[in-house]
C-alpha cells in the first residue's frame, strides 16, 4: 500500500472562533484574518507535492480550501459530507459565555475536548467518528499513492487525531488545533 501523506487543515478563523461560538454545522465565513491564514496555508504547502484539495462543504473550510487550490494552481477542491464539523444540536450558535451561565459542565467539556460531551439534537461520538473516519478512508482510497490537502474543522482533527494514536474514542484531548495548522498523517493512518 502507498503511503503518501495526506495534510489535514483547520480551515481559516471565523468571527465566530474569534467571539467564541460553537459553530458546528451552522455556516459561517472565514474573517479577514482567516483568508490570510489561507494564504500564509498556502505558501508554506508550495513546495509539498499536492495534487488535491478536499474540504467539508461548510462555507468557512471551502473558503480556506479554495484559496489553499488557486494560490497552488490545483484544481478547485473537492467536496466530502463526511468532513463537516460534528453537528453539537441544540447548542450551536450560543457563545461560550452564555453557555458558561447556561450549562457550566457542558461547557467545560467542549473546552476539555471532550468526546463524551452530548448535545441535544446533535451526533454522537460513535456517529461523528464513524462518519469522519470513513470520509478519510474513502479519500485515501480516491487520491491513490498522491498527497492531498483536507481542509475541515476542529473536532473532525481531534477524531484523527485520536485514531493516529491509537488512543479510544473518549479520550479527552488537552489541546485545540489553531485554525490553519497541519496535521499529516500517512494512509495507513487514514484507515481504521
Amino acid at each position: 500500500m502507498n503511503t503518501a501523506p495526506i495534510c489535514i487543515v483547520r480551515h481559516g478563523e471565523t468571527d465566530w472562533n474569534k467571539r467564541g461560538v460553537l459553530q458546528g454545522w451552522l455556516d459561517v465565513p472565514i474573517n479577514d484574518l482567516g483568508r490570510r491564514q489561507a494564504h500564509a496555508l498556502a505558501q508554506s504547502l508550495a513546495d509539498a507535492g499536492l495534487s488535491a484539495v478536499w474540504t467539508s462543504p461548510l462555507v468557512r473550510a471551502n473558503e480556506t480550501a479554495n484559496i489553499v487550490a488557486a494560490h497552488l494552481h490545483l484544481p478547485p477542491p473537492s467536496i466530502h459530507a463526511g468532513l463537516k464539523e460534528k453537528n453539537f444540536g441544540a447548542v450551536q450558535g450560543i457563545p461560550k459565555d452564555e453557555l458558561a451561565e447556561l450549562n457550566p459542565a457542558l461547557l467545560a467539556q467542549i473546552v476539555r475536548r471532550n468526546p463524551a460531551a452530548v448535545f441535544v439534537g446533535g451526533e454522537s461520538m460513535d456517529e461523528f467518528a464513524d462518519r469522519v473516519l470513513a470520509a478519510f478512508d474513502e479519500i485515501a482510497g480516491l487520491c491513490g499513492g498522491s498527497r492531498v490537502l483536507v481542509i475541515t474543522h476542529g473536532w473532525v482533527m481531534d477524531v484523527v487525531t485520536r485514531h493516529l494514536h491509537g488512543l479510544p474514542r473518549s479520550a479527552v484531548l488537552h489541546m485545540k488545533r489553531k485554525n490553519g495548522e497541519c496535521l499529516w498523517l500517512d494512509r495507513e493512518h487514514a484507515h481504521h
